[in-house]
Parts: structure tokens; sequence; C-alpha cells
């Protein structure tokens, strides 16, 4: 009886707690308060606005700050309140909230980008969408934004105090990112095809070396040139490579090792760099148990402790390359274009007259043949008429051929459709086309003679 009542009254006060808690009670420090003592108005204003802010009282801390924003516009906290605004956002929290203050911090940075708190101000907007990243397998538009903001921090405020944070932060990002291509490229590796993983795969290796599972994704790599035909066997060399070269400590170094050997490949020697930054991350990585794996289904952020904790992020964009299997001469590379782009007949050139579009309905550079004369080509010699006739375009590589069931189907429909067109034919025999007949010479008309007037009889 007396265990049940001191029972009720810990859930009282525990209840009680947060509800004072939630109602405003409870103060949380703001981080960058004005300690200068003065009795100004403007800063009562903002010490009130910054006392509502730590309670919790994100909208009526707003209207004070936008209140001495308005009426001292030439204060020395101008700035500080316009910080101060995008915080009390970025506090309330919520998808509303978060965008609000991304925002105000943008604005910030671009009304104020000399001043120390605009390093900061870029730091929030990074931590902004560093914390809505959703996992690997879903949607990573959050995880690209927070790479974005991360590098651009990083770029701009190279010694701020905020950067080595925001560094392992980028780290996290690109683990999450670098799983993200390589969940995609498994799923082409198990469906069989082996052109759209090794695309993925190719991408993902060069632009994330520090993903934990990069010897995985290299193997796989290897293992899908392998199964794409014996000219593809300088590629699969290459990721077998650099399993041995730079994942030296990786489970599948001794099968590439033996895989390079078999090929009568030079193996090449670990690097020493690779091999103590590899061992640094096995020694310090916590892998998750059993029971963290299983509250991590209930979880929407990603579980980041298998990221790196050295070594320098990535600061360039991901650019998809294009798969193997598109022909590399089809049609020819576009002047201009970068080595393997894609072929194509638009060009861009700095005209000297603007007058040119007016004046030239087609002002490309090379301009379509026009169209050839039908009674000449069936004039011409059988040899001439078959150089006029324009190539047949083979089709490109594809990943998923044409089954045997898809092949007979075609061929049925073809069928049909010929002896369809036959019985038409012998129904409707007025719509065949009349044999061309050579025409026939006008017959020329001769002028009549012209006689001499004859002249009366004479008496």
């Amino acid at each position: 009886m007396i265990y049940s009542r001191i029972l009720h009254n810990l859930i009282a006060v525990a209840a009680l707690a947060g509800l004072l808690s939630s109602c405003g009670l409870r103060r949380h420090k703001y981080a960058d308060p004005i300690t200068k003592n003065t009795e100004q108005p403007d800063k009562v204003l903002f010490d009130r606005a910054i006392n509502d802010i730590e309670h919790s009282r994100y909208e009526i801390a707003r209207l004070t700050l936008q209140t001495m924003i308005n009426t001292y516009d030439s204060s020395e906290f101008l700035a500080k309140a316009k910080l101060a605004i995008a915080d009390s956002w970025f506090r309330e929290g919520g998808a509303h909230g978060l965008a609000q203050a991304e925002a105000e911090y943008k604005d910030f940075e671009l009304f104020y980008p000399n001043m120390e708190e605009a390093a900061e101000a870029q730091e929030r907007v990074c931590d902004i969408h560093y914390k809505q990243m959703d996992k690997a397998d879903r949607d990573p538009l959050h995880a690209v934004r927070a790479e974005d903001e991360c590098r651009q921090l990083l770029l701009q405020y190279p010694n701020s105090k905020f950067a080595p944070e925001t560094q392992q932060k980028l780290r996290d990002v690109q683990e999450v990112l670098a799983a993200h291509e390589y969940a995609a490229a498994s799923f082409y590796h198990h469906k069989g095809s082996m052109p759209a993983a090794a695309n993925r795969l190719t991408g993902m290796v060069d632009q994330y070396p520090l993903f934990s599972m990069s010897d995985e994704a290299l193997w796989m790599l290897g293992d899908s040139y392998d199964r794409m035909g014996d000219r593809f066997e300088d590629k699969a060399a290459g990721a077998y490579s650099r399993i041995v070269k730079d994942y030296p400590l990786s489970p599948h170094a001794d099968a590439a090792t033996k895989k390079l050997v078999a090929m009568k490949r030079p193996v090449p020697q670990a690097d020493p760099v690779a091999y103590a930054r590899m061992k640094y991350e096995l020694d310090n990585r916590n892998a998750p148990g059993r029971v963290t794996r299983v509250l991590d289904i209930f979880k929407r952020n990603p579980d980041t402790r298998l990221a790196a904790k050295g070594g320098s992020p990535t600061m360039t964009v991901l650019h998809p390359g294009i798969p193997v299997s598109v022909p590399q001469g089809a049609g020819g590379v576009a002047p201009g274009a970068a080595p393997g782009g894609v072929a194509s007949d638009v060009t861009a050139t700095v005209g000297g007259d603007t007058k040119e579009l007016d004046s030239r309905p087609d002002a490309r550079a090379n301009p379509p043949a026009p169209a050839t004369n039908t009674a000449a080509t069936a004039a011409a010699s059988p040899a001439e008429a078959a150089a006029t006739v324009p190539a047949v375009q083979q089709p490109f590589a594809t990943n998923h051929p044409v089954s045997e069931k898809d092949k007979k189907l075609a061929m049925k429909k073809a069928s049909d459709k010929a002896k369809k067109d036959k019985k038409a034919a012998g129904k409707n025999p007025q719509a065949q086309p009349a044999a061309a007949t050579p025409p026939t010479q006008a017959p020329v008309v001769q002028p009549p003679a012209q006689t001499p007037p004859q002249t009366p009889p004479q008496d």
C-alpha cells in the first residue's frame, strides 16, 4: 500500500514536470546572447526576446524582434536580431519551422557575409537537412541537400570553428548516399542487368572511396565485368587491382589476387596510406548489435556508425556516367562534346550577326539535305538508287534480350497482318496502282505553205 502511494506520487511529479516544460517554464539557454550591459531600448527589447526564446515562447519573441528591427533600423543589434529570428524558427522545429529557418539563415548570409555568425548560419542550414535525412533505401532528397550545404560551408569558411564537425557530417551524409547507390547496383546485379550494375558501381566507388563497403562494391563490379564477356577483362582486372591496392585488409583481397593471377595480370602492392587508414577505421568501428538493429527498423534517421572517421570527404558532385552497353560510335560524337558524350546533330555557336535568324529560316551549320526527286530516282540505275537509300539503323544493345516466347508472338502477329493485307487486296482490286505507261510524243503540226497571190485575167 505504501509503495503504491509512493509510485503514484512519483508519476504525478513526473507528469507535472513534463507539463511545466511543455508550457515554456523550462529554460534552454541561448547560444549567442549579447553580453553588453546597457539600458538602451533596443537592447532591452532584444534581451526580452532572447528570454522568450529560452522559454520556448517563439511567436512572442519574433514579434518583439520584428518590433525592434522596424523601430530601430540603425541599431547595432540589428544583425543579432535577424539571426535570433532564424534561431527561433530552428528551435521551434517541424517542417514549416525548419523551412522558415533555412530562408532566414540564407537571408542573413546574404546581408552579412563578412560576420563571424555567417558560418554559424550556414552550419545551421547544413544541420537542418542533416536532421531530416532518411535511410538509404528511401528518398535521398535531404541527403543530397545536406551534402551540398555542408560542402558549401567547408569551401566558403574553411577556417571556421564549425569546419571539423561539418566535415564529419559530410562523411556521414556520403555514407548514406553511397549506400543508396550500392542498393540500386545490387538490385541490378541480382536481376542480371550487368551493364546497369557496372555503371552504378563505377560511379559510386569513384565518388565515395571512404564508403564502408567500397571493397564489396569493387568485388561486385569485377564480377559484373567478368559476366559481360572477354572484351571487358581489362575493366574487371582494374576493379580487382583496386581491391588489392586500396583495400588490403578487405576479406576479398586474397580472392582478388587469385583473380589477377588467373588473368595473368600484375598484382599491385598494397598502399601504406590506405593500409593505415583502413586499419584505423576497423579498430574504431562500432558495429550495431542485434537489439540496435531491431530498434533501427522503427527509426527514420539512418545509422551512420559505420561511416569513416578520417580522411577527406569528396568535394565534387556525382555525375552519372554512360553505361558500357551504349555503343561508342553510334552516330559519332557531337562537336564540342565531352569524350564519351552522346551523339547529336545540334550544335551551339556564337554568331557574328544577330540578323541571321531573321534572314535564314534554318541557321544551322549543317542543314539537312533536301528531299530527292522520286522520278529521278526511278530513272536512275539500280546502283545509284541503292546508294541514295538511307542505311537502316541497327538496334542498340539492351539489358533485357527478347525471349523465345516474344519472338514467336511477334512472328505470329506479322503472319496475321500479312494474311489480312492479302485478303483486303483481293477484295478491292481497284486499289492496286496502275502500271506506269511511258508518255507518247505529241505529233508535230507543220504550218501551211504560203502561195503567192493570183492576179485577175486581163481582157
